[in-house]
Order: structure tokens, then sequence, then C-alpha cells
């Protein structure tokens, strides 16, 4: 029996792991479920899997939790250190699906317990990259790339040796403004960002997907996890969702991985990795798909892979300051506060200020993501005034 653990087990990613879960049976035992703030859906999980933990990160929901799952057995708890305590309970397989920077000092509790981590928060990476990566080689763990890209690059690597990889390529649906002009996009409402055309995520995600944020980060992630450098990277624009990334060998031949717009297929890949398991997901017909299209994504309205390539080769915090600077700024316009393409704007300004810092401890990342925050939101102030 595999025992597991669900770090944002009430989000987007958090819910499939879930139904993964149940169908999974007596197969599993889930050791701890940790949620935001949707405390309704945590004590429902929790009862459904039969979890032995159940832990609301919004402490102020703790009695609520309690409420809905007494009798249960299972045991509650709410708040910041249960949430990183429930992260460090020994588990074969941890979901670490918490957005943001709030999703690192779990991970690493999650990444020190020398097991499987399925990663599924790029800030992990993203932010803390040298400081993660150090962690999973001291404890001996094993980081399995839930995003549907980079999984599709593990799977496309196997075995095969990095020398022998001249690039990796990540596709990018091209969000709802892929065909859009920048004056559209200078104007475009709330709601437009948020009609994602293929994946169905939370608001932040697919904001970040509208952008191209989305893509820069997993940029950023895909050269940590693969040991890469920048220019081995490249990124195509490719509206159908069907290949999710493909590696170009020596050789000349091009190995890809490719499968439904559903996200039960990567996170069921690292759930029973090495083996595989068997999944409802949509199968993937070419016959009727017909046609896949692609195209090389525009750096004008797009400005976000350039910053993204740009933080990456500066290093230090120059990562952490994009990310930080991109939540804040994406938080400004979910709030109607600023237009669409004032989140990249944003973003540059404050990495502009910035630079790119030493960040060579977990305790440097987070100063730098608060100095980060900081000077986007005096930014913003500022403009509003």
């Amino acid at each position: 029996m595999k025992t597991v653990t669900v770090l944002g087990s009430t989000g987007s990613i958090g819910c499939s792991t879930v139904d993964l879960l149940l169908q999974a049976g007596e197969g599993v035992k889930v050791r701890a479920l940790v949620g935001g703030r949707n405390v309704a859906k945590l004590a429902e999980q929790a009862r459904a899997l039969n979890a032995e933990t159940a832990v609301i990160a919004d402490e102020t929901q703790l009695a609520e939790l309690r409420a809905l799952l007494s009798g249960s057995g299972v045991t509650v708890a709410g708040g910041r250190a249960a949430v990183i305590e429930a992260a460090g309970q020994d588990a074969d397989w941890t979901m670490a699906a918490i957005t943001g920077a709030a999703g690192l000092e779990p991970t690493l509790a999650a990444v020190r317990n020398g097991r499987a981590i399925a990663l599924a928060n790029k800030e992990a990476l993203v932010c803390a990259g040298d400081v993660m990566l150090r962690a999973v080689r001291d404890a001996g763990a094993t980081l399995l790339p839930c995003d549907s890209e980079h999984n599709a690059i593990f799977q496309s690597m196997a075995d095969r040796q990095t020398v022998q990889v001249e690039k990796i390529v990540l596709t990018a649906s091209g969000g709802p403004f892929r065909t859009a002009t920048l004056e559209e996009m200078e104007n475009a409402p709330l709601e437009a960002a948020l009609k994602h055309p293929t994946w169905s995520m939370g608001a932040k995600i697919t904001i970040d997907s509208a952008s191209m944020f989305n893509k820069g980060l997993e940029l950023i992630e895909a050269a940590r996890l693969f040991d890469l450098p920048e220019n081995r990277i490249g990124v195509v624009v490719h509206p159908q969702s069907i290949v999710h990334g493909y590696v170009q060998y020596s050789d000349g031949s091009v190995v890809a991985q490719l499968g439904s717009a559903d996200m039960r297929i990567p996170i069921a890949h690292t759930l029973a990795w090495p083996q595989r398991m068997a999944t409802n997901a949509p199968r993937l017909d070419l016959c009727e798909i017909a046609r896949l299209d692609f195209e090389a994504p525009d750096p004008v309205r797009f400005p976000a892979l350039r910053l993204a390539r740009e933080s990456l080769r500066a290093g230090g915090a120059a990562p952490t300051i994009l990310s930080a600077a991109n939540e804040v700024a994406v938080e400004a316009f979910l709030r109607r506060e600023i237009g669409f393409l004032a989140i990249a704007r944003t973003v540059e300004r404050v990495m502009q200020a910035l630079g790119a810092p030493p960040a060579d401890t977990l305790d440097d990342v987070l100063h730098w993501d608060a100095e980060a925050r900081r000077a986007a939101m005096a930014g913003l102030n500022s403009r509003a005034a």
C-alpha cells in the first residue's frame, strides 16, 4: 500500500489528484490532505478518502472543519505551522500543489523525507531552485514533474542522457488572446482573460496562461528540472494542446508526448511511477482531431517569455523577483485595479529596480520575494495615486 499526502487538495490539481486516489481505492492510504480556504471541500475529501489528517491553511476556519469532520476519526489542524507539519509527515508520495510562494516551505518539508514528490508548484523551482534542488540531493528525494509540459518532457526523455538532447520544447495553448491585437489586449476585461480555450484552472494560473507568464515560469522550472541552459529550451504555441512537449535529440529524432487536455494523465504518471495506472481520462483520437498547428510566440504581445529568459540568465533572486511581482500584478488585475498589459509592465519595472541579488538560502528567497511584492505594490499604488 502506498502512503500519500496531498498539499493543496482543494485546488484544481488537488481535486484531480483526489479523483485518482478514489479510483485507486485500497491501494493507497492518505496520510494528510491540506487545503487553503475551501473548508467544505476539504472535509468532503477527507471523509471520502478516510484521511488520517486534514489541515486547513486558514486557521479561522479550523472550528468549522472540526465540526464538519466530527465523528469521522480524521485528525484536524489549521494554520501555517500545521500545514508545514503535515507536509513533513512521512509519505511514499506527496503531491505539492500549493500555489505561489506559500508552497515553498511545505514542499521543502516534504522533500526532506527523501521520498517521491509530484511537483505541481512552479514556484518551488522558480523562486527557490538552488535551495530546493540542494535539499532534494541531500535527502535523496525524487522529483516527479506534474505540470503537463514538464511531465511530457520527463516521459520523452525516459532514461536518455541530457548530453544527447539538443533542446527541449514546451508547448503553449496561446490562451484566450492568441490572435488578439495589442489594443484588444490593453482593453481586455477580466472575463475575457479568464476564458481559457483548453484548460479548466484556477484564476491566477488562467491569467498567467493568458499573459504567457505561466510558460515563462515553466521555462525557468524546466531549466532546473532538466539541468539545461536557457538557450536549449524552446516554446511553441500549439492551440490544440495535444502535444504537451517534445525533445529533439542529437541524431535529429524528435520524441513527443501527446494526450488529451486532462491533468489526471500527468498526475497519474507521477502517482504510479515507474509503473502506469489506468485512468478514466478521455482517450486521444488523432483522426478526429485531424490537424495539429504550431506557431512561434509573439514577443511583442507576450513579453513574459523575454522577461523569464532574462531572469534565468541573470540568476540569483531574479526569478524569485519576477514570480513575486507577477503574483502581485495578477492579483491587482483580478481586482480590476490595472489593465491586462500592465501585468508585464509591473513585473519589468520591479525586475529593473531590484536586479539579481544572491539567493543562497530559503531566508534569502523569502526576503527577496517580500521585497519584490513591496516594490510591485508601491508601483501600483503610485500609479493609482
